[in-house]
């Protein structure tokens, strides 16, 4: 028996510390572009861990037991029945048991660093009168470079594009452009169906609903242009709809918002 729970016990710390080695030397999400994926990305090492662990440890148990239970020549009768393990029954309600509290308490404080728990009633650049914003991510203040105002811009879906409006400069463009390590600010709406406004470099997802306004915020950290992808089934064309979100040097997005802007004649 001891010999047996010390190999139970040599075979899941080899696992486990098996795990965590591929874990952080295996790279397996797009490029990190925003204040927000580190955050995200310390979620997905952690379920990435816990899920190769269970994976490993069942395929080898399963392989375990097809050998060692396997068919014997001359044997034509059934298995042995066993039932009533109340320690194996213990082991299997308990462990996933904490696990699956553990995973839920843990993605709750993600999201709740990622903003998606803050009030989203300071958010005044994204209000008018008493219309209600419905849902989304909305860090209550930036984390890097707070001297530099929030960038407001309307985001509209519709079968299959999006557009974006920067209110300050009077601009409806088909490709978005922010300023690198300046947090934007999104107001969006849908003209028809459930949309979703999603960029894997940025890990960030928002549903974007009809007749419901949400907001996102992100601050972008890295220049380059970046997919956003429609993320939400929305019709026979979903899969091309797509944008591209364009970061760029403060002075370079300037000259872009004012080669761009409408000027009152």
């Amino acid at each position: 028996m001891i010999k047996r729970n010390f190999t139970i016990a040599i075979i899941t710390l080899t696992l486990v510390i098996g795990s965590i080695l591929v874990a952080n030397n295996i790279d397996l999400l797009p490029e990190t572009a925003s204040l927000n994926a580190p955050i995200y990305d310390e979620l997905f090492k952690v379920l990435f861990i816990i899920g190769l662990i269970l994976f490993l440890g069942i395929f080898g148990l399963i392989i375990f037991s097809l050998i060692k239970f396997r068919r014997r020549p001359g044997q034509y009768g059934d298995g042995i029945d066993l039932e009533g393990n109340i320690t194996l029954e213990i082991f299997w309600t308990v462990i996933p048991s904490i696990i699956i509290l553990f995973i839920g308490l843990y993605s709750y404080d993600i999201y709740d660093r990622m903003g998606g728990m803050q009030s989203l009633s300071h958010d005044h650049h994204m209000s008018n009168g008493s219309e209600k914003i419905w849902a989304g991510i909305s860090p209550s203040n930036s984390t890097i470079n707070n001297s530099i105002s929030q960038l407001p811009i309307e985001v509209t879906a519709l079968q299959f594009a999006f557009l974006f409006d920067y209110p300050e400069g009077d601009i409806t463009t088909g490709e978005l452009h922010v300023p690198i390590n300046r947090e934007i600010v999104l107001r969006m709406q849908s003209k028809d169906v459930i949309h979703a406004f999603w960029v894997p470099a940025f890990r960030i997802k928002q549903d974007i609903i009809p007749g419901q306004p949400t907001v996102l915020s992100f601050t972008p950290t890295k220049l380059g242009t970046y997919s956003i992808i429609c993320a939400e089934l929305c019709g026979p064309y979903h899969g091309g709809m797509r944008a591209s979100v364009v970061v760029q040097e403060p002075k370079e997005y300037e000259k872009w918002f004012e080669n761009n802007k409408k000027v009152d004649l």
